[in-house]
């Protein structure tokens, strides 16, 4: 396990280094979920691109840290990690608030930015209503309480008969997040609008969304491709809000062949 201390919060990371010459691929997690949900789309680069999986403040095994967050706050994390490996060319692959996290870094530092995999995501993400809901309820009976109306707007209802065991451990590491670090991130979810950040990159970009994504679904992250710039969009057929669970194979296939694309420098 590897761990640094970026600002005063401690984050728990996974980097596999590779050879020179190309990108770092970053994987940011969503909602509730740590960098295991990246394990196999990450661990099918097999070395030939480098990667970068962290667990962002407030989920995993990284610290919790002051609340509330901003997406900003995320984004402080990732730099400062990013900077402390040295790393100096990305592409950033963020799935829900992960790609929250990426618009607010390639607005940031876009010097460093090569190219964007936006998964499952949106500029805008939920109402205040919804959020300020869903932080109470966890707030007041825990992140079970919401943890199978969760699961069914992550996977598929093929995903919940066939793979109930995947199901069960996706359960267990949702509710076993900590409170704190979940509702911060609702409300830091709640407060962000990245229309402006979308609308400025520059960069290669590839809007992908599972078929049947009850969080993030089709028609919205493909609101977010048509103001993007000279950006791609891609469905998942038999995939809900976490493809890289749900249809890692699929999910390999898309970011080689749009890696594939980029310009060599």
């Amino acid at each position: 396990m590897q761990f640094i201390t970026i600002g005063g919060i401690t984050l728990h990371f996974n980097h596999r280094p590779a050879g020179q010459g190309k990108p770092h691929l970053v994987f940011i997690n969503s909602l509730g979920t740590d960098l295991r949900i990246w394990s196999e789309v990450a661990g099918a680069f097999g070395g030939s691109i480098a990667t970068l999986a962290y667990d962002k403040r407030g989920h995993g095994l990284s610290d919790l840290g002051a609340t509330p967050y901003t997406i900003e706050d995320h984004v402080d994390d990732l730099l400062g990690l990013i900077d402390h490996l040295g790393i100096e060319d990305v592409v950033l692959c963020g799935l829900s608030v992960g790609g929250l996290i990426a618009l607010g870094l390639a607005g940031r530092r876009p010097g460093i930015v090569k190219g964007l995999v936006l998964c499952d995501t949106a500029h805008k993400i939920g109402t205040a209503d919804g959020w300020n809901a869903r932080i109470a309820t966890v707030q007041k009976d825990g992140i079970a309480a919401i943890a199978d109306m969760v699961m069914k707007l992550w996977f598929t209802p093929r995903f919940h008969a066939e793979r109930k065991p995947a199901l069960d451990g996706c359960r267990n590491m949702l509710a076993r997040q900590p409170v704190a670090g979940y509702a911060a991130t609702c409300a830091a979810i709640r407060d962000a609008d990245y229309t402006g950040a979308a609308e400025a990159i520059a960069v290669p970009t590839l809007c992908i969304v599972g078929d049947q994504d009850g969080s993030t679904p089709p028609a919205l992250v493909r609101s977010m491709a048509k103001i993007i710039p000279g950006s791609q969009f891609a469905v998942i057929a038999g995939a809900g809000h976490i493809p890289c669970i749900e249809q890692p194979a699929v999910l390999v296939a898309l970011i080689n062949q749009f890696l594939a694309r980029l310009p060599s420098e």
